[in-house]
């Protein structure tokens, strides 16, 4: 039993962490019916609808149908590894930085195995992973924080999209220079060889059809709610039972464990912002330094627990969400989703993680360092 538990803690590390935290605030707050105030009900249910939205366009193939298509366009190796890295970037605005690596992670190392690029393939799956967590920011469902934030302060689509798209602009930028460089260094020719691609699951074309339309109305949906124009406590259950009654095993494919993650942090910051010593110190060393305190924050518990704790002490919401999408990068654990890439590469490339490591400790600072410097130019 000891040995489940120790083997649970690994793989649920920030889940567990959240549960000790609030587990142990508990003793110094009580628990009360104030509890069920401190959980954002709406961030929970608009989440869960959109990993259910996208469990489905995967299962469908979507996406691995977009990537076959627009990698059967190009053969040089500049135009695979901008498609490769720009993937990622594009998708995970709508399809969460998660969902987009755990998409495009392993069609790269596949292409580039199949494409005699096997060399690049570190280095990809590094650009990758910048590439979705600095896609991702640009829009609220481009990851949980932003949903959260966006929930949180009330302020509309047009305003939080004109916060983040210079900071969106400024990485595609970065990533671009990264893909140029990457090629004017590789001379190798390309194999003419055609990756085989993941497929989707096999469904009979009748009820393939009615989960095109089950996904795309669904998504629409979820885009209205983004759009506030429809409630969250309306969409969760409209979204519940249509996966209940045309594919049950879309719910199962729902990270469950980061809703429940968010629970947990949502009680252990409730609490902090109860204990008048802990708030008052927190927000006296917050005020004024939003953007640099969430950054360092989010390199030691990630950027998603550092966006629900330090929203609790300022009203400062757009520095909250430049300073927690920036925070995504830097160290291994400054985003969860990065974590989804160094598995892909452990688990193909067992004998390179420690490289793997390197260079994506190098490029996440590099573009970190960078990216905060045009933050101070802009502010």
């Amino acid at each position: 039993m000891f040995r489940n538990i120790i083997a649970f803690i690994k793989k649920e590390t920030v889940l567990s962490a959240a549960w000790v935290l609030a587990v142990t605030s508990a003793f110094l707050v009580p628990p009360s019916k104030e509890y069920l105030s401190y959980i954002d009900f709406n961030t929970l249910f608009l989440l869960f609808c959109l990993m259910a939205v996208m469990a489905s366009f995967k299962k469908l193939g979507a996406f691995e149908n977009c990537s076959k298509f627009l990698l059967g366009k190009f053969k040089s190796t500049a135009g695979i590894l901008s498609v490769l890295v720009f993937m990622p970037f594009f998708f995970s605005m709508v399809i969460t930085n998660d969902v987009a690596l755990i998409v495009f992670v392993p069609l790269a190392i596949i292409t580039l195995k199949m494409c005699g690029l096997e060399k690049l393939v570190l280095f990809t799956v590094v650009l990758q992973t910048l590439a979705a967590n600095l896609g991702s920011m640009s829009l609220p469902m481009g990851n949980p924080q932003n949903l959260y934030l966006y929930s949180k302060s009330g302020i509309n689509l047009p305003e939080f999209v004109s916060v983040m798209i210079p900071y969106t602009t400024a990485s595609f930028i970065l990533l671009l220079i990264c893909v140029v460089l990457v090629n004017l260094k590789t001379n190798d020719g390309i194999k003419t060889q055609t990756a085989e691609f993941p497929q989707a699951e096999e469904t009979n074309n009748a009820g393939s059809k009615k989960m095109w339309i089950v996904s795309t109305v669904s998504f629409v949906l979820c885009l209205l709610c983004v759009g506030k124009l429809i409630p969250a406590t309306i969409l969760f259950p409209v979204i519940l039972i249509t996966y209940l009654v045309s594919d049950r095993k879309i719910l199962s494919a729902v990270d469950y464990s980061l809703l429940l993650t968010f629970v947990g942090f949502f009680i252990f910051t409730g609490n902090i912002k109860n204990m008048e010593s802990a708030r008052a110190v927190i927000a006296n060393a917050l005020t004024g330094h939003e953007v640099g305190f969430s950054i360092a924050a989010s390199q030691v518990i990630s950027n998603v627990p550092a966006a629900l704790l330090l929203s609790c002490f300022t009203d400062n919401f757009k520095a909250l969400l430049i300073g927690t999408n920036l925070g995504g990068l830097g160290t291994l654990i400054a985003s969860m989703a990065s974590l989804i890439s160094f598995k892909q590469i452990a688990r193909n490339y067992h004998d390179k993680r420690g490289r793997y490591f390197i260079q994506f400790t190098v490029m996440n600072l590099v573009f970190l360092a960078l990216l905060f410097g045009f933050h101070l130019i802009l502010a």
